[in-house]
């Protein structure tokens, strides 16, 4: 390789930017998942999800924020690993689902004061693909290399 990846000459910065990006992660999807239990009826009832998300919404960005850049620094330290790695597909496919579902569908059911039922279908789909962006990343380790399923 012609450049060298700095974050490749020290032991401690993967292991420090897979904190940044967990710690992201986990306040990002807590934020949201806390929407989403108020959209299913479970708990914080004093509070409108619509209030939840205004709440929210700030910490969920910057934590996403945090997620998504250290994510990338990653990447950056061996790229052929993840790129070729189907679990990093899957990851990187439901991430971009999630966010754009968060950003349009889930804020608009939340905004408008959706029916119950509707706003309970938006949390489920909400959870399940926050959680398979989660499933995703831990697989990454245990899939090998390779686009094949062999």
């Amino acid at each position: 390789m012609l450049i060298e990846n700095p974050l490749n000459s020290s032991e401690w910065s993967f292991p420090i930017l897979e904190c940044f990006h967990i710690v992201g992660f986990a306040v990002a999807i807590g934020t949201v998942a806390i929407v989403d239990f108020r959209l299913l009826g479970l708990g914080l009832r004093r509070q409108t999800p619509r209030q939840l998300t205004k709440d929210t919404g700030l910490l969920t960005i910057i934590s996403l924020a945090i997620a998504v850049f250290s994510g990338l620094l990653i990447f950056s330290t061996d790229p052929d690993k993840y790129y070729l790695n189907l679990a990093f597909l899957f990851k990187i496919a439901c991430l971009l689902l999630a966010i754009s579902f968060h950003y349009t569908i889930h804020r608009k059911v939340v905004s408008s004061g959706a029916s119950v039922g509707a706003g309970m279908v938006v949390a489920c789909v909400s959870l399940a693909l926050w959680v398979s962006v989660v499933f995703g990343g831990i697989f990454i380790a245990f899939v090998s290399e390779g686009l094949s399923f062999s």
